[in-house]
């Protein structure tokens, strides 16, 4: 996905000495021998991912809306089936999934690209899903000020299906509505129909 490479984890780079130093000890600690060759260099690139990873705590969230726009339209817009990968707070493990997005502009518009920007920012650190889902309504909600919002989060949790109940394939899904997605119901059944086409 576009603008990866803005979301870098500042201080994990600034302390990657540090980061290697204990992601060796902890390959110690579970048994491996950090002299083997297929090791040697992994404390460094496990660094540059969460570098990667992690980058969401180098940036405000709300500026990943850059500019916005004003503009007269005040009817549903949609961008659906944005990719994220996040790192779950309680296990340190993966999940990802798709976040779509809707709201009713009320004079200001930001650039569709900056929807997925801002879904990078919220997602690039530890994480719940139901905060993600919060989050990215809330901040829409401040910085665009529309009639209404409504989020949708679809996630695959590896926690809960590469270990604890192993349940592969299984998907939790959240959202958050504001505004006129609130108050109307065919609003709402509107957006779910649409992110489903």
């Amino acid at each position: 996905m576009a603008g990866l490479k803005d979301y870098v984890n500042d201080s994990v780079a600034a302390n990657r000495e540090q980061v290697e130093h204990h992601i060796r000890e902890i390959l110690k600690l579970i048994g491996e021998d950090v002299e083997r060759e297929g090791l040697l260099d992994t404390p460094a690139r496990v660094t540059r991912m969460y570098e990667e990873i992690f980058g969401g705590y180098s940036v405000d969230p709300r500026d990943a809306l850059g500019v916005t726009f004003d503009e007269r339209h005040e009817e549903l817009v949609i961008v659906k089936d944005i990719v994220y990968y996040s790192q779950c707070e309680h296990h340190m493990a993966p999940f990802f999934g798709k976040a779509h997005i809707g709201y009713i502009p009320s004079g200001k518009i930001a650039g569709l690209s900056k929807l997925a920007r801002l879904v990078e920012a919220v997602t690039r650190r530890l994480q719940v899903q139901e905060r993600i889902t919060s989050q990215v309504a809330d901040i829409l909600e401040e910085v665009l000020q529309p009639h209404g919002v409504m989020v949708v989060v679809e996630g695959e949790h590896l926690c809960m299906c590469a270990r604890g109940v192993k349940k592969p394939g299984s998907k939790t899904v959240t959202s958050a509505v504001r505004g006129q997605f609130r108050q109307n119901p065919a609003l709402r059944s509107e957006f779910l129909s649409l992110i489903k086409e």
